[in-house]
């Protein structure tokens, strides 16, 4: 299994920017399926984004297209989520995830970091 360590989340006004960080180890995270999710409360947890290792397009959720970036530092085994114009509704606990090649769905990574909270002022 992976080890995931989350950073970075805290309070922000709306329309602010916070990046969230990802550390990995145990396996090379360019070797696997890294993702984001989030859970609000009372929701259940949603897939956010994941890093197409392969080039190309980078699957985000709809509500957070062209707001989110996902990008990695396989040098530092690390993943980060950028995150800008943030709305009262991004307010979750963010979750870090690893997983096989094309895993997608909260069912398929089987490593989570311990999450960090994002709560986002109106």
């Amino acid at each position: 299994q992976v080890q995931l360590v989350e950073s970075g989340g805290g309070l922000v006004q709306a329309g602010g920017s916070l990046r969230l960080s990802c550390a990995a180890s145990g396996r090379t995270i360019s070797s696997i399926a890294m993702a984001w999710f989030r859970q609000a409360s009372g929701k259940e947890r949603e897939f956010v984004a994941t890093i197409n290792w392969g080039g190309g397009s980078t699957p985000y959720t709809g509500s957070v297209n062209d707001r989110f970036t996902i990008y990695g530092d396989n040098a530092r085994n690390m993943v980060y989520l950028q995150m800008k114009s943030l709305k009262a509704e991004d307010t979750a606990v963010y979750y870090c995830a690893a997983g096989p090649r094309g895993a997608r769905n909260v069912g398929d990574f089987d490593s989570w970091g311990q999450g960090t909270q994002v709560t986002v002022s109106s």
